[in-house]
């Protein structure tokens, strides 16, 4: 599956005759880095050039985010809109997107500042063919504010509903950054709830490697956290329908395996 679709990207950059900024949409745990980074591999066999570019490379500093949660201490943990440096992340893409090179791409490392995570040195582009930029948003638009009203589970109060609301409306920082985009594939797990399974194995394997890991309960937390701010039935589940935003859909089981890979406009018809 991964060298046709490969080839497809191939043939989507060549026919711009510039760089192709690819965004790759995947939830918690879906395998959107470990994506990029085969497609990277085999884009490179095929003699093209590829900058891989997260989301998290786009975090405001250490500092920034400390200020905006001593601001609103819902924003307790980096990752939901409100936590990244729009304004750097335009100014990269756009470069990148017009061939003015070399570009300074920054870098974000989660080991920094105890764990909290800060910027770390930016890495140097020279040549860049194909941009894949992949996070656990990328891509998302705002809905109706009316949609949390009934949302479904873990936004269950008064108090999560404002919350959910608030990084709803933080969405619109991030459109001028989507609008960059030149396509969007999404990986889309058949149920959604596979991210805490994921998160579970992920912290097994690093207690078992002697590396600190979080406990069931706090899994839940930190995977709830996420599901409040951005519920993927309420806005990822509609771009899975939606031809115009999105070109190609992943489907994934709960042990990472792709199902199908299909555009939204064939959907009854998949490959």
């Amino acid at each position: 599956m991964w060298l046709p679709l490969a080839v497809q990207i191939k043939s989507w950059q060549q026919a711009l005759n510039r760089p192709l900024i690819q965004g790759i949409l995947g939830g918690q745990g879906t395998g959107k880095t470990t994506l990029a980074a085969i497609l990277m591999q085999i884009l490179n066999a095929l003699e093209l050039q590829v900058c891989q570019i997260s989301i998290d490379d786009l975090y405001k500093t250490y500092d920034e985010r400390l200020q905006l949660q001593q601001a609103d201490p819902r924003f307790c943990w980096r990752g939901p809109p409100g936590t990244h440096d729009v304004e750097l992340g335009l100014t990269v893409l756009q470069q990148l997107r017009q061939g003015q090179l070399p570009v300074s791409v920054p870098r974000f490392d989660k080991s920094a500042a105890q764990g909290a995570g800060d910027r770390t040195h930016p890495e140097l582009v020279v040549k860049a063919d194909i941009v894949l930029f992949e996070g656990w948003f990328v891509g998302v638009r705002p809905i109706h504010a009316g949609a949390f009203d009934t949302a479904p589970p873990p936004i269950l109060t008064a108090a999560d509903r404002a919350f959910a609301r608030e990084v709803n409306t933080r969405l619109q920082e991030y459109l001028p950054l989507w609008e960059l985009l030149d396509r969007l594939i999404v990986l889309a797990p058949i149920d959604y709830r596979y991210s805490k399974q994921w998160r579970r194995e992920a912290e097994q394997q690093r207690m078992a490697a002697g590396k600190p890991g979080m406990t069931a309960a706090e899994i839940d937390l930190f995977v709830d956290y996420f599901w409040r701010s951005l519920h993927p039935e309420l806005l990822i589940a509609p771009l899975l329908h939606d031809p115009q935003l999105v070109d190609g859909v992943i489907e994934i089981d709960a042990f990472h395996r792709p199902l199908r890979l299909y555009r939204p406009s064939e959907e009854l018809h998949p490959p």
